[in-house]
C-alpha cells in the first residue's frame, strides 16, 4: 500500500489531490491519499482571493499550463455553473478626485443592522495628530499583483461602454490588458472552486480530515518515517505512519513545518459587494482630495490612513458579487490556522470608502463580507522568490508553496506537475526546473 499525504485544505492542496487521482498510475487498490487540513477547505487565501486567472500572470513556467486547465476543467464538471468559471475583461484607470460632497445622502445598508446611514466618504479636514505622521499617512503599498511586466503589458484605449459601474467623468485615463487573445483575463469564484475541486477528489477516494493540525514531520535524510497530527476537537494527537511521500501544501504555514522554505504569509485585506454589474477585473490609481477621511475613520476622530492615492483591485464576480482588494500589511504575525486570521475593520471600510468616491453604484452595495487572508510569499535575503514546486532533499518530502497572489490561478498546474513528479518521477507538462526546492537545500 503507497500512503500519500497532502498537508493543506487550500487550492494547491486541493488540485494536488484531484491530480493525483487522474493521473494514469492512481490505483486506488494500491493508492492511499490523506489530505490533513487543520481548518476547513479553503479557510485561507484561497476562500478570500479574488478568483483573477491572467495569461499575463506569473511565474511564466506555470501560467499557460494552469490556465489552460482552468478551461478544461471548467468544460469537464460544469464549471462556469459550479464555481463561475467565466472570460472576462481587464483594464486599469487612472481617476482624479477633485471634490466630494459635504452632505452625501443616506442610504441603508443591509449588512449592519446597527447603521442607520452609508458610511459614504465625507471631505473632513483632519486635526487629529498622532505623533507617528509617518505610519499613519505611510504612501499605499501595492499588492504584488500589481507588478511592472504586469503594468508594462497595459494598452491605451477608451473606457469601455459596458463599464458603466465606473464614474467616467473622473476618469483621465483606461488602459486594456494586453492585446486580445495573447493576454486574455479569466475568473473563478475562488471558494466554490476550491471546495469543487476538493469534493471531485474525495469522490476518487481521498480522505479528507479537517479540524487535522499537521504537528510535525518526522524523517530522515533518506525518508519520511511519519507525520503527526492534532484533531483539534478532541485535543487528541494522532500519527500517520510509514507514508511514501508527504507533499506540504499549507500555503503561509508551510514556513513551520520546512522552516529552509522560508514561506512566510503577507496579510491582505477585502471585501465582497453584493451587485451584478458587467464582469470585468479594474485595477485603480485613485488621487484623492489631501482632505479626505473616509467616515467611518472622521467619526471615531481617526486621521486618514493614505497620502492622497489609493490603488484598490475591483473585481465583478459571478453570483451577483463583487470583490475589491487593498493594500497588504505585516502589522499582525501569522496565526496557527486560518480561522484564526485576525481582520481590522477599519481596513476593510477604507476599501468601501475608496472605490466609492469613483462608482456610485458600488457606493449604494451592500457589503456581504469584510476579511482577511495571508498571501504565501517565498522570500530570499529580502526580495520575494518564485514558489517551490517540487520534492526536498529528503526522499519523499515534497512541497508545494509560495505562489503569492497567483495561486488560484496556477493552482491546477502545479497540482498537474505534482502528480506527475510524485507518480512519473519527472514534470512532464512544463519545465520548472527554476522552482525546484533543491536548488535551495530544503
Amino acid at each position: 500500500m503507497l500512503k500519500k499525504t497532502n498537508q493543506g485544505g487550500g487550492v494547491i492542496g486541493c488540485t494536488t489531490a484531484y491530480y493525483l487521482t487522474r493521473h494514469p498510475k492512481y490505483d486506488p487498490a494500491l493508492h492511499q491519499i490523506t489530505l490533513l487540513e487543520a481548518s476547513s477547505i479553503a479557510a485561507g487565501a484561497s476562500g478570500k482571493a479574488g478568483g483573477l486567472l491572467g495569461l499575463w500572470a506569473y511565474p511564466e513556467c506555470l501560467v499557460p499550463l494552469s490556465y489552460r486547465l482552468h478551461r478544461e476543467l471548467a468544460a469537464e464538471h460544469n464549471g462556469a455553473e459550479r464555481w463561475g468559471y467565466r472570460r472576462l475583461g481587464c483594464g486599469s484607470i487612472s481617476a482624479v478626485v477633485n471634490s466630494l460632497k459635504e452632505e452625501i445622502e443616506a442610504q441603508p445598508r443591509s449588512d449592519d443592522a446597527n447603521l442607520s446611514k452609508v458610511e459614504t466618504p465625507l471631505p473632513i479636514q483632519s486635526t487629529a495628530t498622532t505623533g507617528n505622521e509617518d505610519t499613519d499617512n505611510k504612501a499605499w503599498e501595492k499588492l504584488p499583483k500589481q507588478d511592472e511586466a504586469a503594468a508594462n503589458m497595459l494598452t491605451d484605449s477608451p473606457l469601455p461602454p459596458d463599464l458603466d459601474w465606473i464614474d467616467g467623468q473622473l476618469i483621465t485615463h483606461y488602459s486594456e490588458m494586453g492585446q486580445p487573445g495573447s493576454t486574455e483575463t479569466s475568473q473563478v469564484h475562488p471558494f466554490h472552486f476550491t471546495t469543487a475541486i476538493a469534493e471531485l477528489a474525495r469522490e476518487k477516494g481521498v480522505d479528507i480530515k479537517l479540524g487535522a493540525q499537521v504537528i510535525k514531520i518526522h524523517h530522515s535524510k533518506s525518508a519520511v518515517s511519519s507525520v503527526d497530527y492534532l484533531d483539534r476537537q478532541t485535543s487528541q494527537t494522532h500519527t500517520l505512519d510509514n507514508p511514501t511521500d508527504v507533499i506540504v501544501t499549507a500555503g503561509p504555514w508551510t514556513g513551520r513545518l520546512l522552516p529552509k522554505a522560508r514561506i512566510e504569509g503577507l496579510r491582505a485585506h477585502s471585501v465582497v459587494l453584493t451587485a451584478d454589474v458587467s464582469p470585468y477585473a479594474v485595477f485603480t490609481d485613485i488621487q484623492l482630495p489631501n482632505s479626505y477621511i473616509p467616515s467611518h475613520r472622521a467619526l471615531k476622530g481617526q486621521p486618514r490612513k493614505h497620502k492622497g492615492r489609493v490603488d484598490p483591485e475591483i473585481y465583478a464576480r459571478p453570483f451577483g458579487e463583487v470583490y475589491a482588494c487593498g493594500e497588504p500589511d505585516t502589522i499582525t504575525p501569522l496565526p496557527e490556522t486560518a480561522d484564526l486570521v485576525a481582520c481590522d475593520d477599519d481596513q476593510c471600510d477604507d476599501l468601501v470608502a475608496y472605490i466609492a468616491t469613483v462608482s456610485p453604484v458600488l457606493a449604494a452595495a451592500p457589503v456581504k463580507a469584510r476579511q482577511a487572508c495571508y498571501l504565501p510569499r517565498h522570500m530570499r535575503f529580502g526580495d520575494e522568490r518564485p514558489p517551490l514546486v517540487g520534492e526536498t532533499t529528503v526522499p519523499g518530502l515534497w512541497v508545494a508553496a509560495g505562489h503569492t497572489c497567483w495561486g488560484i490561478q496556477n493552482g491546477p498546474g502545479t497540482g498537474c506537475l505534482m502528480a506527475e513528479l510524485v507518480l512519473d518521477g519527472e514534470a512532464r507538462s512544463a519545465d520548472i526546473g527554476r522552482l525546484d526546492p533543491k536548488r535551495y537545500k530544503i
